[in-house]
Order: C-alpha cells, then sequence, then structure tokens
C-alpha cells in the first residue's frame, strides 16, 4: 500500500482521527476505493473512549441499551460506551443501570452463537450492536437474527464508519461516513469499475487490518 495514499484526518473531538488509504481493495464481500483503518480506534483507548463518546452523545436521549454486542474486536469501545451511557445525568435514558458488553462467537463463519451463560444477557435486554463498519451489513445483519433468536431486541446499531443510515429498518448510528471520504464508494466483486479497468487490489480487507497483494 503506497505510503503517500496514507491519509489521517482530525477532527473537532480529541484524539477522534478518520484514517484512510486510497486505493483497490477487497473485503470478503465487496471491493472499494478506500480502506478505512479503525485498528486505533480498537486498541488504544484515548481513542477508543473518544469513538465511545462520539457515539453516547447521539445514543443517550433515545436508546435504552441493556447489554452491548461488541462484533469485530470492539470490545474496548464497547466498555467506554457502556460507562458513559451509564453516568448519571437526568437527560441520560441509561444512568445508574449496570449494562453487559459481550462478543458472540462465530459458527461457520456467518451463524453467531451464544452460550447458555451468555444467554441471560441477550433474552429480553434491549441490545446494541457495536460495529467497526457497516457498509453491505451482512455481518451485522447475522448479529440481528442472532439477536432475535436469542430473545432480544435489538435497539440500535452503532458503528465507527458506516455507509446506511439503516440496517433491517433500524437505525444506524456512526462516526463517520461517506459525506467524510466524498468519492468513496463500494461495489459488488462482480461489478467493480477498477477491476473491470485492470486496476490491481493493492490490497485484503477485513475488521483486522490489512494484507498487502
Amino acid at each position: 500500500m503506497p505510503s503517500a495514499n496514507i491519509f489521517k484526518f482530525e477532527t473537532k473531538r480529541k484524539n477522534l482521527y478518520l484514517r484512510v488509504a486510497k486505493g483497490h481493495f477487497a473485503t470478503c464481500n465487496s471491493h472499494s476505493n478506500y480502506y478505512v483503518d479503525v485498528v486505533a480506534q480498537k486498541s488504544r483507548l484515548s481513542e477508543a473512549k473518544a469513538v465511545a463518546e462520539e457515539l453516547c452523545s447521539e445514543l443517550r436521549l433515545h436508546t435504552v441499551v441493556d447489554t452491548v454486542l461488541c462484533l469485530d474486536g470492539t470490545e474496548v469501545i464497547g466498555t467506554c460506551l457502556a460507562d458513559d451511557l451509564t453516568q448519571a445525568d437526568y437527560s441520560n435514558m441509561n444512568a445508574h443501570k449496570s449494562i453487559y458488553v459481550v462478543t458472540p462467537e462465530s459458527v461457520n463463519t456467518s451463524q453467531l452463537l451464544f452460550r447458555d451463560n451468555i444467554v441471560p444477557m441477550i433474552e429480553g435486554k434491549h441490545v446494541l450492536i457495536l460495529a467497526v463498519s457497516v457498509a453491505t451489513g451482512r455481518t451485522v445483519q447475522a448479529a440481528i437474527e442472532a439477536v432475535r433468536y436469542y430473545g432480544g431486541e435489538v435497539s440500535g446499531i452503532a458503528a465507527i464508519f458506516a455507509t446506511v443510515d439503516e440496517c433491517d429498518g433500524l437505525p444506524v448510528v456512526s462516526v463517520f461516513d461517506p459525506q467524510d471520504l466524498q468519492d468513496y464508494a463500494t461495489y459488488k466483486p462482480s461489478e467493480c469499475p477498477l477491476c473491470k479497468s485492470g486496476v490491481k487490489l493493492d490490497a485484503l480487507i477485513n475488521c483486522h487490518g490489512f494484507s498487502k497483494l
């Protein structure tokens, strides 16, 4: 991945950055012209807190949360978000509550499983799904189906980056969206114009990072 294509955009909030690389990238479901790097936001406490604060400002007034379901390795952000959502505040719907932070197991790469001792943290609870990104929506859709199967109610979806405003009729709250990258585009692999133009892939990407080709 050429270093000249890596950008770091600062925001008004301290420790909140948008890091991207421009090129030709592929996930298992799509191709895109940008790679949004969220590894530091998942791993560095100060950045995780900044992401959580931004999401909390959108969620605290209208979203009931009993459990944060963390996908894609977002447990640090999820813990910070749960802490922010339970802070004492007359306008905070979740003030003084105890919020669970859980992670599902993956079966056959697409189905999600909760062990018997985790099920009580889902069943009958308002569950906020937290993901790295929501683009095709397949990963989040699997989480929605799992929460409903185990008797929970999905109260919302939160992500660092999202290209959609809703998924399965549920609102998606994100820190960043394509408005922050005016020429951002994503395609089905069979419809990718970069592939059709003979542009080789720069890297394979997923929630863990990238692998150069």
